[in-house]
């Protein structure tokens, strides 16, 4: 069950990045990230009393978390405005390997021979799409948004392996997904609420304009729909952090397509055979975790 609900996030999560570059094109971000936090806590507001506010104890891990996801988040929203989808997404999918190495020193998960082949395949294919977009004229070490895809990929990376320690009964705190869901939702938007108070309102007429958009609160929607089934995914028996980490990175696929027939992004061709390896890593994790 957990493998159908990561492809699902997957899936999700690449019509999540779509809307997010079709929001933040030659638009302000603060304001689009702080919209995005405030519909998604609307969405999640019922689990609020559902799950209730337990402790303090349990509050404070929470939060932690929340400031860890932000922190990606803001990062990857400056990184995704300034460059192509096509590129953001392969180099976004490299946090399954951090994600990998934490598991496996910090949780002791193994990989079969399937799983392994997997991941190596993926590697291999998320390396070929970072070379083939130097096509574009984007070159890593002097590009300061690829410092900011960077540092979200390695904030993804730790909230990741920090999922598994606040939901894992076996090796963490055991707690429940969705009053993880729906804190952690909460917290962000209090955050974003006094980032955008202090930093974008005061500034907003010397900066870039914001204009509304209806793929801003399509962001939300199904960020929160890959985020309930990530963290489902997660809290299954067996569930093994590093697998469902790399097939969500599978949602390169969907984005890709969107970028290449809907942005019409560049040098699309040079692309389609890393998405080959990609769907084939998919395949092999998929059989390797039967």
């Amino acid at each position: 069950m957990w493998l159908i609900l990561s492809f699902l996030s997957a899936a999700l999560l690449g019509c999540y990045d779509s809307c997010k570059k079709l929001s933040l094109r030659d638009n302000a971000v603060i304001p689009v990230l702080f919209l995005n936090t405030f519909i998604s806590s609307i969405l999640v507001s019922p689990l609020l009393f559902y799950t209730g506010f337990g402790s303090w104890e349990i509050q404070r891990w929470i939060l932690l978390k929340s400031v860890i996801v932000l922190s990606s988040w803001l990062a990857g929203y400056f990184a995704m405005k300034h460059l192509p989808l096509t590129l953001v997404g392969p180099l976004n999918a490299t946090r399954p390997v951090l994600v990998l190495l934490g598991a496996v020193l910090f949780f002791g998960e193994r990989l079969n021979l399937l799983q392994s082949l997997g991941v190596g395949v993926a590697i291999l294919a998320y390396f070929l799409m970072r070379i083939s977009s130097k096509k574009e004229g984007i070159y890593f070490h002097t590009n300061r948004w690829i410092w900011c895809l960077i540092a979200a990929v390695l904030l993804g990376a730790l909230s990741g392996l920090y999922d598994k320690f606040l939901m894992s009964p076996e090796n963490g705190l055991g707690l429940d997904n969705l009053q993880v869901l729906s804190w952690y939702t909460l917290y962000q938007l209090i955050f974003m609420s006094l980032i955008l108070g202090f930093t974008w309102i005061p500034a907003r007429h010397r900066g870039v304009v914001f204009e509304w958009r209806w793929s801003i609160p399509l962001i939300s929607l199904f960020l929160c729909l890959a985020d309930f089934a990530y963290l489902r995914a997660l809290a299954q028996p067996g569930a093994l952090i590093s697998v469902i980490s790399m097939i969500r990175r599978g949602s390169v696929l969907v984005s890709f397509l969107i970028g290449a027939f809907l942005l019409k992004e560049q040098n699309i061709k040079a692309k389609a055979f890393d998405l080959v390896l990609v769907f084939i890593s998919m395949v092999l994790l998929y059989l390797g975790s039967r």
